[in-house]
């Protein structure tokens, strides 16, 4: 569905994506994943055919980016990070004008927002800038998919949402895959990017790694242990200070540790933490997330 090839694009000095590579299935949920500044909001503006990329080409679903944009942006549904519809326009009446500026109505495509629109419906008369963050996303959705595109491109969709608004988002979406459209959608939030069929970690305008949410954790050098004791900042500090550590991240109450070799043992670590006078020391061996596999990708890419 989606090609890109050697993307690069620059503003001045800055290089926002660098000789970026992907490919995404049709039919297929394909998460970006990566810290603000990471590159991702360049890359779906050039998708959506919104800036052009200095180096490199994209196709989607078989159309130029540059070349067909216009034939482009009538199978392409874009939700932009920050609200982007009309303020003072009710509900109804941004979706009727999206609806519109597409050449169709609301009641030829229905049947595609229904259970979206259904939980704002009766918000309809509502102006857009009064509804709360949940109902503005999933306004800002229904008016993407209003055209019945083939591909939805959604940039951090649920940056600032409420949690349980945030799981609604997701199950729709899912609904949506299920209906045959692709989904390329970037987040912060490494819990989502689980419900992707494939996943790429972006940072710097490079792609770290790319692969299944299963596989992805496959790439992660060597073992992770999580280091407990009574002081969480000393802890860290004579972690980073111990000769075989390669890092040493805080992870909520405890520290997320991987060692440079391959045949630590845990007992010399808990000896060398005790005596530094640490207390109530714990040392497991941990399975590592998709933010521990981040971390380490970067410190390899540094």
């Amino acid at each position: 569905m989606v090609t890109a090839k050697n993307i690069t694009k620059r503003y001045g000095e800055i290089t926002a994506l660098n000789d970026l590579s992907f490919e995404v299935e049709p039919g297929s949920l394909f998460g970006f994943i990566g810290p603000d500044g990471a590159g991702k909001t360049s890359l779906f503006r050039i998708l959506t055919s919104l800036i052009l990329p200095d180096e490199g080409q994209v196709r989607v679903d078989g159309l130029d980016v540059v070349a067909d944009y216009r034939k482009l942006r009538q199978i392409v549904g874009y939700m932009p990070g920050r609200f982007s519809l009309y303020s003072d326009l009710s509900v109804i009446e941004n979706l009727n004008f999206f609806a519109t500026v597409f050449g169709t109505t609301v009641k030829e495509n229905y049947e595609l927002i229904r259970d979206i629109y259904i939980q704002i419906e009766p918000f309809k008369d509502r102006l857009a800038g009064r509804l709360s963050g949940g109902m503005k996303q999933k306004l800002a959705l229904s008016c993407a998919l209003i055209h019945k595109p083939r591909l939805l491109v959604l940039d951090e969709p649920t940056t600032g949402v409420d949690a349980v608004s945030r799981r609604e988002f997701w199950d729709l979406l899912l609904g949506l895959k299920s209906q045959g459209i692709t989904i390329l959608v970037s987040t912060p939030y490494m819990d989502e990017a689980a419900l992707c069929d494939r996943v790429a970690l972006i940072q710097k305008g490079s792609i770290l790694a790319s692969d299944t949410p299963e596989r992805i954790l496959q790439h992660f050098r060597g073992t992770l242990y999580s280091v407990q004791s009574e002081n969480l900042y000393q802890l860290l500090h004579d972690l980073r200070e111990y000769p075989a550590t390669r890092s040493a991240y805080p992870f909520g109450p405890d520290v997320h540790y991987a060692p440079d070799t391959n045949d630590l043992n845990p007992n010399d670590l808990q000896a060398y933490l005790i005596g530094r006078g640490h207390f109530g020391v714990n040392i497991q061996t941990i399975t590592p997330g998709i933010e521990d596999l981040f971390m380490d990708l970067m410190e390899t890419h540094h």
